[in-house]
């Protein structure tokens, strides 16, 4: 029979045979990952990395020993050139230049690439210096820039020619570098011809028409790259003198000399654009085009006032949509380009009619703070104020128009139509906006034409919503330009109420809201010419909100709503200054509000039609100097608690606001008002005796209402007992003492922030749970 051990010997045993196995775990753990360590590959340790390669190495070596053989050869024939004869010298010249440009040829023979550029370099030098030498020894009293261009032209044909040679057309510097010395020969040739700033220009242009050429057929790639850097370099100066010299032409003569050049550019440009193709072809164009543009205008311009320079500049860039038309076959790229130049030119006419068009949108605004000090002779008077009339103003009304045809005529694509369409329309109302200005039509006229406007660009059938929001910007620049009359006030501000209000059947949402505005500022602008006083005018205000109640019932609209507050608003703002009439104002808006507060969808507004009746009541009070005004309010908050208190019994559900706010603010808030200005004792005592008992009552009943309405006014009541006594706390300490509290307070409010946070969520968690 198995012998088995008790309890204890058992668990003995177990715990010794699983040490074992620990400990035995644990040594092959250790022998296992020493193993893997052994069997993993070392990492081959890699060679530094050189900092430069043998190749550069060499072409530095060989660029620093041509510079110094170069400084060595140019100190020789400055210093101890005089030491010499003239055949020792010419022996030197021809000697070492000859056996220098020969090097090369063997050198390449065996195969020293890099060792045969540097000495072509220095050969190509040597043959600078010996033009220089010559100079000196044969031609001392030549024109300097004559023997340039000559000596240049020269250098760079003899160059040119070295690096065609058989041999030597392997190397890459002669060519270049001959490229290089061509750049020089016609600018030295057109200062020692004596040329004005047109000769050296067309000398300059003509350089990066022949850089244009060398680019466009080389075929190596230091040529094309050396080539195009000299033709832009060359080309963008010498077009943009060409540019300044139209622009300042003093006659079509000299005009005609530059539109010469800036057609030369153009054509050397377009060439460019048509034998590249591609993305930079697009840049081109869109260059060719403005250059033409440029030169096409500067004669007629050098003959025509300053206020035609925009007009006729936009005719011509107009005039490149020609080339977008399929008959002419020009490439993509090109037709591109015209289009971006065209855009352009239209873009930099906009830009020059812009402060016209802000003086005449913007400037009326100044006769808010000249109102009815007498209407201005003219329309230009009108809109200038307080601001200066830009000058060359006169053709601007045409720049506008134009645009706007190019835009309805020539945007066909589906995607863009729409948009140029209410770009046109913008324009043309801009157009027709500034006409009464730059024509100086007589005031009256000009306000005729502003009404006009506004009723056509309210009717145009394109552009919706934007003839919309123009319209309503006409009608504001109408009405503050009348303001300079009175009578033009007064008639503006009716046929505007008038105009919106009928046609508020096609645009409700926008022209009834308009017209309620109108209404508002001719109410308020009759109360001033018949010499009310602010609170006669805030009775006569108030026929806005009673004709935005009567909309809205019709027609639901939040836009009037909006409107007929804001205008009852204003009613009660220039009422305040009478107690009575206030009283009646917000007496009168709460019945607006009651008559609102009807429509199902509405009922919150009966909040605001209590409100303001209880506001009445007040002001009614302050009005009869009421010294107790529970008299008046404790038998309306009685029926009105216990209206209240009905309620939530059949709706439980209730808010303790809709059931018992009316009813308690309406007494409350009186007798604070009453007992902050009673210098006793007694009613104070008495209000907050109701105050604490409404308020504990609310919290015994779980009621918002009555906690908030009474603990509020139990606290102020308390505040106001308190105040004589903390007043002269204040006053018996010392002026050190208020600031050291405040930093206490700070120093305890910010230590327990988390804490004070977590209280006032679960103050406010306790709140939402009342009724």
């Amino acid at each position: 029979m198995t012998h088995i051990p008790p309890p204890a010997e058992e668990l003995r045993l177990l715990d010794a045979e699983l040490f074992r196995l620990d400990a035995r775990r644990a040594q092959l753990l250790h022998r296992r990952a020493w193993l893997v360590a052994a069997l993993q590959p070392q990492a081959p340790v890699r060679p530094p990395r050189p900092e430069t390669t043998p190749p550069r190495v060499q072409n530095v070596l060989l660029m620093l020993g041509g510079i110094l053989l170069v400084i060595a050869a140019t100190a020789f024939t400055l210093v101890s050139w005089g030491e010499l004869g003239i055949g020792g010298r010419a022996l030197v010249l021809g000697g070492v230049t000859a056996a220098t440009l020969a090097a090369p040829v063997a050198l390449l023979r065996r195969g020293l690439r890099s060792t045969a550029e540097a000495v072509a370099g220095l050969g190509l030098a040597l043959t600078a210096l010996d033009a220089i030498a010559l100079y000196s020894l044969a031609f001392p009293d030549a024109e300097a820039d004559t023997y340039t261009a000559v000596a240049t032209a020269l250098l760079a044909a003899l160059w040119a020619g070295y690096g065609l040679l058989p041999r030597v057309s392997e190397l890459r510097l002669p060519r270049p570098a001959a490229l290089s010395m061509a750049q020089f020969p016609l600018f030295f040739a057109a200062w020692a011809l004596g040329a004005d700033v047109y000769g050296v220009t067309a000398a300059v242009l003509v350089t990066a028409a022949f850089d244009t050429v060398v680019a466009l057929g080389a075929s190596a790639r230091p040529v094309r790259l050396l080539a195009a850097v000299g033709a832009y370099g060359l080309g963008g100066p010498g077009a943009w003198t060409a540019g300044v010299l139209a622009w300042t032409a003093s006659g079509p003569g000299a005009a005609a000399r530059a539109a010469a050049l800036l057609l030369f550019a153009a054509a050397l440009a377009l060439a460019a654009a048509w034998r590249l193709g591609g993305r930079h072809a697009v840049g081109l164009a869109t260059a060719a085009g403005l250059l033409t543009v440029a030169a096409l205008g500067a004669v007629p311009l050098s003959a025509l006032p300053g206020m035609w320079a925009a007009p006729v500049h936009l005719a011509f860039g107009i005039a490149l949509l020609a080339a977008l038309r399929p008959v002419l076959r020009l490439p993509e790229q090109v037709r591109r380009g015209f289009a971006v130049a065209s855009a352009a030119v239209q873009a930099l006419a906009l830009v020059g009619a812009l402060p016209v068009v802000a003086v005449t949108l913007l400037g009326p605004v100044a006769w808010t703070w000249h109102a009815w000090s007498g209407a201005p002779a003219n329309a230009r008077e009108a809109v200038t104020a307080d601001a200066p009339w830009p000058p060359d103003a006169a053709t601007v009304p045409l720049v506008l128009v134009a645009v706007a045809a190019v835009l309805a005529v020539a945007v066909r694509r589906a995607k863009w139509r729409p948009r140029a369409l209410t770009g046109a329309l913008t324009l043309a109302w801009a157009a027709a906006l500034t006409l009464p200005a730059v024509l100086e039509l007589p005031f009256t006229t000009g306000l005729l034409a502003l009404g006009a406007l506004t009723a056509v660009t309210l009717a145009s059938p394109y552009g919706q919503p934007a003839s919309t929001v123009l319209a309503l910007v006409t009608s504001a620049v109408l009405a503050f330009t009348a303001l300079a009359s009175q009578s033009a006030t007064l008639t503006a501000l009716g046929a505007l109420t008038v105009f919106f209000a009928a046609v508020s059947w096609r645009l409700t949402p926008v022209t009834a809201p308009a017209s309620l505005v109108s209404a508002t500022a001719l109410a308020c602008a009759t109360g001033a010419a018949a010499g009310w006083e602010p609170e006669r005018t805030a009775l006569l205000v108030l026929a806005v909100p009673v004709a935005a109640a009567l909309v809205t019932a019709r027609v639901n609209v939040p836009a009037v709503e909006l409107t007929g507050a804001a205008a009852g608003l204003l009613a009660v703002g220039l009422a305040a200054g009478d107690l009575r009439v206030l009283a009646l104002v917000l007496a009168v808006c709460a019945v607006i509000t009651a008559g609102v507060a009807v429509r199902a969808d509405r009922r919150p507004v009966g909040h605001a039609s209590a409100a303001l009746f209880v506001l009445a009541a007040w002001a009614y009070l302050a009005a009869w100097d009421v010294t107790a005004p529970e008299a008046y309010t404790v038998p309306v908050s009685v029926p009105a608690l216990v209206v209240g208190h009905l309620r939530r019994r059949r709706d439980p559900g209730a808010s303790s606001w809709t059931a018992y706010g009316f009813g308690l603010a309406a007494t409350l808030v009186p007798s604070l008002c009453a007992a902050w200005g009673d210098p006793h004792w007694t009613r104070p005592l008495l209000l907050g005796l109701a105050a604490l008992s409404v308020t504990l009552l609310g919290a015994g009943h779980n009621l918002q209402a009555p906690l908030l309405l009474g603990g509020a006014v139990l606290s102020l009541d308390a505040l106001h007992e308190l105040a004589p006594y903390i007043v002269q706390v204040t006053d018996a300490l010392p002026r050190w003492v208020l600031p050291a509290l405040a930093g206490l307070l700070l120093l305890a409010l910010g230590a327990t922030y988390e804490q004070r946070i977590r209280d006032v969520r679960r103050v406010r968690e306790t709140l939402g749970k009342m009724n």
